[in-house]
């Protein structure tokens, strides 16, 4: 298998990502899910999910689809397609699956995949953190990871409109 195919190989569809649920629950591997739209990678994306896949054993990254970024960012976004972010996330060693949700939340990802830990920015209670009803119930836990400061899409997005004005 060359490399790009293997890349591919991580982006999972739903039925997919069931298959390999059971095999890691078989396992007994600790999974940990986090979610966002990573349209622009940056140095805090990859300090969150080095962050997240320390935490467990197999770290699944839920990516919105590219219309539900735009539901939730705006038409202006994504910038990148779904196909290119999520080939990048699986570009990184320590992301074992990529799964796209064209939902608003990933509520009925994490229904399927159950994971031992939840993850999401310190900007979020944990309470607030869309399944974390989920996650308790089974006797998970629900984790916040401090961002980087200074880094954000948006900020990146920003930084090139206003060099573009000049």
């Amino acid at each position: 298998m060359n490399k790009l195919d293997f890349l591919s190989s991580k982006i999972l569809n739903g039925e997919q990502l069931r298959r390999a649920s059971a095999v890691w629950n078989f396992k007994n591997q600790k999974v940990v899910f986090t979610n966002g739209c990573f349209d622009i990678l940056h140095l805090g994306h990859i300090e969150y999910l080095a962050k997240a896949a320390e935490l467990g054993d197999v770290l699944v990254v839920g990516m919105n689809s590219d219309s539900s970024v735009r539901r939730i960012k705006g038409d202006s976004r994504p910038i990148n397609d779904e196909h290119s972010r999520s080939m990048v996330l699986a570009s990184l060693d320590f992301v074992r699956v990529v799964v796209l949700f064209d939902e608003e939340t990933p509520y009925e990802l994490i229904k399927i995949i159950q994971p031992d830990i939840l993850v999401k920015g310190k900007d979020y209670q944990p309470e607030e953190i869309v399944g974390y009803d989920i996650v308790v119930a089974k006797g998970g836990r629900v984790e916040t990871i401090e961002l980087t400061p200074g880094y954000s899409t948006t900020a990146i997005e920003q930084k090139i409109l206003d060099l573009h004005r000049k």
